[in-house]
């Protein structure tokens, strides 16, 4: 099946078909993504964040971190390709590899369904149209359980990134975007910053129906949890970053957890 739609990554630069691309892939749910359409032969580098698919990425070589890249380790790998992220990636050295990497492609998904455009994006760019539209099929199918469900009240959650200091998300992010799926809105915080910071008060948490600690970036754990309930006198529950933060692959999975997240604080509010 060739591409039907227009190979534009996020800053609206078109691309070509690609089929023999060598691939270094600087963002984690994107190195799974082109796993999971078949591409890792063609994956000459990865990120040390990038962890799945286990098996596939085992055999990748590392060029470092998100922000922290080996440049010359990259250019030595001879990529025709740079998958990055606005978020994620910097942009000076994006601009440093660019030197010599013919082909920088730039991503940006701000809401669960921006994924059906990623993956065809990356399925049109490395010639594998027809895995990407199996998966964007699979992902419109959970995407329309998730929607059938009879939605639950509006809730005011706040979802926690990291502490010391504590931090939160904006509405304008994914993980936001993600809770809203489910009719949920986080608080307006005083920082305007899209991870803003924050202090608990009285007036804060009398605003809130519950806490999420995200187990990413901060490693929060089920003793975190449970102490801040207590501190808090609000329900708080740990849940997992990847499934609300990663694009991808992840993210179809993500929906499916949506479902399971909305049953345990539904029940939660029945007790």
């Amino acid at each position: 099946m060739n591409a039907s739609y227009p190979l534009v990554d996020a800053l609206g630069v078109a691309h070509l078909p690609a089929p023999d691309a060598r691939i270094v892939s600087l963002v984690p749910s994107i190195t799974e993504l082109l796993c999971d359409l078949g591409l890792a032969p063609q994956l000459v580098g990865r990120t040390g964040f990038c962890i799945h698919p286990a098996t596939a990425v085992a055999a990748i070589p590392k060029v470092g971190g998100t922000k922290d890249v080996n440049i010359e380790k990259i250019r030595k790998l001879a990529p025709t390709h740079l998958v990055v992220n606005i978020d994620e990636n910097e942009k000076p050295t994006v601009e440093a590899l660019g030197e010599f990497v013919p082909n920088i492609v730039v991503t940006h998904p701000v809401a669960p369904l921006d994924n059906l455009a990623l993956a065809r994006l990356m399925g049109g760019i490395f010639k594998a149209e027809d895995a990407a539209e199996a998966w964007c099929a699979a992902f419109e199918a959970e995407h329309a359980r998730l929607k059938a469900t009879p939605p639950g009240p509006p809730r005011t959650v706040l979802y926690c990134i990291w502490q010391d200091p504590w931090m939160s998300v904006s509405a304008d992010t994914y993980i936001a975007r993600m809770l809203a799926e489910l009719g949920w809105q986080v608080p307006a915080l005083p920082d305007a910053a899209r991870y803003p910071r924050f202090a608990w008060s009285d007036a804060l948490v009398q605003e809130l129906d519950a806490v999420l600690l995200s187990t990413e970036p901060y490693r929060f754990t089920e003793a975190h949890a449970d102490a801040l309930e207590k501190q808090l006198g609000i329900p708080v529950f740990l849940v997992d970053g990847e499934m609300m933060s990663w694009y991808g692959s992840r993210a179809l999975a993500g929906l499916r957890y949506l479902q399971a997240l909305r049953a345990t604080v539904e029940g939660r509010a029945a007790e």
